[in-house]
């Protein structure tokens, strides 16, 4: 089985990008696993602070590795949104693959001094996880919301992202270049979609040195991811979409079933809409990308 970073580091020399998607139950992982096993790719789970809570640190890491192991499959297990050390170093005691160590809500100078303390301590613990650190502002949450903000004004720099990876040491940068966490109302009918800036991308690849991550990729137009993979995006974060899809499809099955009471009849139509999401997302995600965008 290769390493996370060895996985990273083939999608790079392909042109594609591994997708990471959120779960919070054994349906949404049931949807990514098969999802994953069916097209025979590499899949990043993640699992925010408050997904964690709910579902337990150990016993995620646990459910991730029985999948891993009874399948053989590339899975692996992120620490999503992880915003204080202490709960940074619970889950890599627990195992988990690579986290997201967010302080992109503080100031740069703060977040690069925190940030570095957090990449020291956790690698003391866990050699091999990989760290992921944050700047700029993609937002918070995975609600659908009436609008979405303008983001161009808060996209990270190039300089901004060099700094932060040489001062910290960090093995993966997510930075701002135009998406935002949740969906719109009209992403979810599907009037419109997220555009993201393609260019910062490529000058902040280019200057960062390291992967790049993409996060709040639900609603995005598939050109856009088409072109961000291209232009150096090599992790891509789906939760909302997934969310969205859980929903509908639970209500739908309580609707159509509404005499059923067992849970194991109940749900397996919603594994199948959530999966159905995952599929299309990873195929996406794993089709070699075209032409890169050029940085001068």
């Amino acid at each position: 089985m290769h390493t996370l970073r060895e996985v990273l580091q083939q999608a790079q020399q392909d042109g594609t990008a591994v997708g990471h998607f959120n779960i919070s139950d054994l349906v949404l992982l049931k949807a990514v696993v098969e999802a994953a096993r069916e097209l025979k790719v590499p899949v990043l789970v993640g699992a925010s602070e408050g997904e964690r809570s709910f579902m337990g640190v150990r016993q995620t890491a646990d459910l991730v590795r029985s999948f891993r192991d009874e399948f053989d499959l590339p899975i692996y297990l992120n620490a999503d949104h992880t915003h204080t050390l202490a709960s940074a170093e619970e889950v890599a005691r627990a195992g988990f693959d690579s986290i997201v160590f967010d302080l992109s809500a503080l100031p740069l100078e703060e977040n690069v001094r925190k940030t570095r303390e957090a990449v020291v301590a956790l690698k003391t613990i866990h050699p091999s996880m990989l760290v992921e650190g944050e700047i700029g502002d993609i937002g918070t949450g995975s609600e659908v919301k009436e609008a979405m903000p303008d983001l161009s004004k808060t996209l990270t720099t190039p300089e901004e992202a060099r700094q932060f990876v040489e001062e910290t040491g960090i093995d993966i940068l997510a930075p701002a270049v135009g998406s935002m966490h949740g969906m719109s109302r009209s992403m979810v009918q599907g009037a419109t979609k997220q555009h993201l800036n393609i260019e910062r991308i490529a000058a902040i690849r280019k200057a960062a040195n390291v992967p790049i991550t993409l996060h709040g990729g639900s609603g995005t137009d598939d050109e856009d991811f088409r072109r961000a993979i291209a232009a150096g995006i090599t992790i891509v974060h789906i939760n909302t979409e997934l969310r969205v899809a859980w929903r509908s499809s639970l209500e739908k099955s309580l609707s159509d079933k509404q005499d059923e009471v067992v849970p194991y009849k109940i749900l397996p139509s919603v594994v199948t809409s959530v999966k159905e999401v995952v599929k299309s997302r990873l195929m996406l995600f794993n089709t070699v990308a075209p032409k890169p965008v050029e940085v001068r």
